[in-house]
């Protein structure tokens, strides 16, 4: 069996940080060389008095390789 040397994943997953917004986010994975395919979000809780409590959410882009053409 032959190995392929990849230089990076075909597909990666984005975390969309903090204080950045859905458009940066988007700039960024396009300026990696992606493009999302998928959105993902995920709720957050905090824990206050033994009950968990809604804090925000977690926004995550799966996103898949683009193929250059003039790559080999």
């Amino acid at each position: 069996m032959s190995k392929k040397n990849k230089k990076s994943p075909s597909k990666k997953k984005f975390y969309v940080e903090k204080n950045e917004s859905l458009d940066e986010c988007l700039a960024r994975i396009q300026q990696e060389g992606y493009q999302p395919v998928r959105r993902m979000e995920k709720p957050l809780f905090i824990e206050k008095n033994g009950q968990p409590v809604p804090e925000g959410r977690e926004i995550i882009f799966e996103a898949k390789k683009i193929k250059d053409e003039h790559s080999k």
